[in-house]
């Protein structure tokens, strides 16, 4: 008897593999759309045109600046920022719903054992006295959704597209942190530095307050004179407490970047004394398509939910199921091993007939959501090209702008010196060497968020250009 069981489990076994294997998988295939997408040959304000070569982008570009505390930030950044933890934990997730849509692909195994005692007979109770019986099974039971039109094997695509977007996701938030740590930093060095101008100021000021304030005592300048110096001083002090507001809620928001509590965060070389990091050439527009991980994410969201066309299109046809049972049953306990095997094996065949439409509006809705999927792509890209044009032409006019910067601080410091020359010597009023000051001032605090301005659109860049995001294990094999 056993021998014959074991023929149609072997039987059995090789019709399903033969099924698994032959099957088909209904649906569209996913085919990368990237050779659709219209690039330029060339980005508009790249005024080195020169191709990037892997080397460039491969590097941790933040080293770039020459920071050894920015480096350290953004060490810890990567290591206990909340958001790259919760991608961790979204990657780990993706995981997991691989694990269980793979497993749909194989049969299910189980068991069951049970005891009963009674004298019901066919499920109901009999119109005469039965004598009650024991009974004691135990079986192990097979079952197998055979996917035969692919509907396991597509979820398992699509979810296997959707982990390999969770891990590009991860890396796109690595890129966003990375950038968003060195721009902040860099905000803190220019508010820092706004500070000090405004504290240099506030004492440059005081100082001639008092002395106009002795030369009124004495008789010789007049109130109005005093009351306008006042005034300067007075505007001078007002900007310190505003400076001092803005660093402490930059270093507050710094050290939430850095899944820390808010604390004062130290930094390193003043703005004016931070080396401006080197130009790169940025390659063509196409190799974003290849480098941006938010692009290769996008990318593989459309894989998965093209994936999922296929699965309600399976939907829509008859599922093959296939169970076995083999165990045993005895009304005694003790003769359970000796009691002959029992089996049963069956096939099932289920389907829809008519549900009006459901499954058809179904496949429907897939279609259109893939469609969305292929315009957020697009879009996507769109964008990318568009921050690396945006960087650029920043770099390009800030660089202009911070050596017109510089050349007005240099006049109005002279203008301010000049001013301050002349009133002494009684050629010119005190309002001349106000509105020097009051220029001299303004610019210096000009240059500050113009420098600041010019790194932010180099960070800007090696963000849109997705370099710096290899791994361990890339980086060493580069």
């Amino acid at each position: 008897m056993m021998g014959k069981v074991s023929r149609y489990i072997l039987l059995f076994a090789i019709l399903t593999s033969w099924l698994m294997f032959d099957a088909c998988k209904v649906g569209p295939d996913f085919k990368p759309q990237r050779t659709e997408i219209d690039s330029l040959a060339v980005y508009r304000f790249d005024s080195l045109q020169l191709a990037m070569q892997d080397s460039v982008l491969n590097l941790r570009w933040w080293e770039l600046f020459q920071d050894p505390v920015l480096d350290s930030l953004i060490v810890i950044g990567l290591e206990d920022n909340k958001d790259l933890l919760m991608a961790t934990a979204r990657i780990e997730q993706s995981e997991a719903i691989l694990g269980i849509t793979r497993a749909d692909l194989f049969p299910s195994f189980g068991y069951s054992v049970g005891a009963s005692r009674g004298n019901v007979a066919n499920g109901l109770f009999p119109e005469v006295d039965l004598q009650a019986n024991n009974m004691f099974t135990g079986f192990g039971s097979l079952n197998w959704e055979i996917d035969f039109w692919g509907k396991f094997r597509r979820s398992q695509e699509a979810a296997k597209a959707e982990l390999i977007a969770s891990e590009y996701g991860k890396r796109s938030i690595q890129i966003s942190l990375i950038s968003q740590i060195a721009a902040t930093y860099y905000l803190l060095l220019d508010f820092k530095w706004r500070l000090f101008i405004s504290n240099q100021t506030y004492a440059l000021r005081k100082e001639s307050e008092d002395i106009i304030r002795e030369r009124f005592n004495a008789g010789i300048a007049a109130e109005i004179e005093l009351n306008q110096a006042q005034i300067q001083t007075a505007i001078a002090a007002g900007a310190i407490p505003v400076f001092k507001r803005s660093i402490g809620h930059t270093e507050n928001a710094l050290a939430v970047l850095l899944g820390q509590n808010p604390q004062t965060i130290v930094t390193g070389a003043d703005l004016e004394d931070q080396p401006r990091p080197p130009d790169i050439p940025v390659g063509i527009p196409s190799m974003l398509m290849a480098r941006r991980p938010d692009v290769l994410q996008s990318e593989m969201l459309v894989h998965a939910q093209n994936a999922q066309i296929g699965v309600a299109i399976a939907q829509r046809f008859p599922a093959i199921s296939l169970t076995g049972l083999l165990g045993v049953a005895s009304p005694e306990l003790s003769s359970i091993n000796l009691s002959p095997p029992a089996f049963s094996a069956g096939a099932m065949l289920a389907g829809p007939i008519f549900e009006f439409g459901k499954n058809k509006r179904r496949v429907e809705l897939e279609r259109k959501r893939t469609e969305e999927a292929m315009y957020a792509y697009e879009k996507t890209v769109i964008t990318a090209f568009q921050e690396v044009e945006d960087a650029l032409i920043e770099i390009s006019t800030y660089k202009d702008q911070l050596i017109a910067r510089q050349n007005h601080v240099a006049a109005a410091r002279n203008a301010q010196f000049l001013s301050a020359e002349r009133y002494d010597k009684g050629v010119t009023s005190y309002l001349e060497l106000i509105e020097s000051q009051r220029q001299a001032f303004e610019a210096q605090l000009s240059l500050s968020e113009t420098t600041r301005s010019l790194f932010g659109g180099y960070i800007n860049l090696y963000k849109a250009l997705g370099g710096g995001w290899l791994s361990a294990a890339e980086e060493a094999g580069n």
